[in-house]
């Protein structure tokens, strides 16, 4: 397996964030110790993949396929939000069809020449992962074109008038694309996938199973009704989960007896900060600015960044897609606005505004 460690300087908010926004125990972006750590807990073919059920029977459909005609796989797109398991599911691509893997990420390939450097020492059958592919340059981009659909790339030599197209013939393998963004995929690369797959997030009950079976890996005792508490608070997704998971079996260990219950669980997250719908300091603080200091909205992003004493592109972009998907805040063309159940969540009653009242009979006070 072939790892390109890179340096990324651009991304979105959630991606450059420093300081204590980055250090969110639900952000969905893996650090350093998620990425050791998820290396041991990834399953290692399609029967242990837990989820995803279409998406798994798809690919296993596509991956047979290939294996009986003794062909490459078609080039697979992954698109979805972080920590859904589209790093995982390239691993098992690469075991299935037992080829070796290489990995590198869209920001790193900056120049054509990047991609040709890869693209051309890969191996007949290899998988190549490429991850945030919606953020590889232009120029790259458009080589790929050719090396998905022919196996074939032209590197250019010299420059001006004299420059010179020479033909580098590739041996077939397959492209894993993976992106948070599929809309930003230009259509000539989207088609060139044979097949695509959208990851959904995950249901309480099957964020159980990934639960019990990273804490049989961890080895940690995690009672049924614990498993529950730590999956109703991991936002659909599995790496927060198993993040999660780990929080609270360091609770465990020290405040009791290593046994993960529903209380020690829910006492364990209480200590940090994430609430009973997976809410933590920064999504209470948006919501708690929202309807205390602006009655509910509309208010603007910019002045509601202000009051949280955040970044706009921090609230703007880690804060708020959880928010608006759970129910409790509405983007509209005046601004933001909080919904009946972010009133109910914070145990706040909503101005009478709110609750069906006239606005002229407010006005007057009537």
């Amino acid at each position: 397996m072939n790892w390109d460690d890179t340096t990324d300087t651009t991304g979105t908010a959630a991606e450059r964030l420093v300081g204590p926004a980055a250090e969110r125990l639900v952000d969905s972006v893996a650090d350093r110790e998620d990425q050791a750590v998820e290396a041991a807990l990834r399953p290692k073919d399609l029967g242990e993949f837990i989820g995803q059920e279409k998406v798994r029977e798809q690919l296993d459909l596509v991956l047979r396929a290939a294996r009986a005609r003794g062909a490459t796989a078609d080039h697979v797109l992954l698109s979805g939000a972080p920590g859904l398991g589209k790093t995982t599911l390239s691993m098992i691509i690469a075991a299935e069809m037992e080829a070796p893997i290489r990995i590198t990420s869209g920001p790193a390939i900056q120049h054509a020449g990047d991609l040709a450097a890869i693209l051309s020492s890969l191996q007949e059958g290899e998988v190549l992962f490429l991850d945030e592919i919606h953020r590889m340059s232009r120029p790259a981009e458009e080589m790929l074109y050719m090396a998905m659909e022919d196996f074939r790339v032209d590197v250019i030599v010299g420059k001006g008038p004299g420059a010179t197209a020479i033909p580098l013939e590739l041996p077939p393998f397959t492209l894993v694309g993976a992106t948070t963004r599929a809309g930003l995929l230009p259509p000539p690369l989207r088609d060139r996938f044979g097949f695509t797959a959208h990851m959904e997030f995950y249901e309480p009950a099957e964020l159980e199973r990934v639960i019990h079976r990273s804490a049989s890996l961890l080895e940690v005792e995690v009672e049924p009704e614990g498993a529950a508490e730590i999956a109703g608070r991991s936002r659909g997704t599995p790496r927060i989960a198993n993040r999660l998971l780990r929080r609270v079996r360091d609770y465990a260990q020290v405040k009791a007896d290593g046994l993960i219950t529903k209380d020690i669980a829910a006492a364990a997250l209480a200590v940090y900060e994430v609430d009973e719908r997976g809410l933590d300091r920064l999504d209470r603080g948006v919501l708690e600015a929202l309807l205390k200091l602006f009655g509910g909205g509309p208010v603007g992003l910019s002045t509601l960044a202000v009051a949280v004493g955040e970044e706009r592109e921090t609230v703007e972009e880690v804060a708020e897609p959880f928010l608006v998907r759970e129910g409790l805040l509405a983007r509209t063309p005046r601004g933001r606005v909080a919904t009946p159940a972010a009133w109910a969540h914070l145990g706040l009653t909503p101005p009478r505004s709110q609750t069906g009242g006239s606005g002229q009979q407010d006005l007057f006070g009537a």
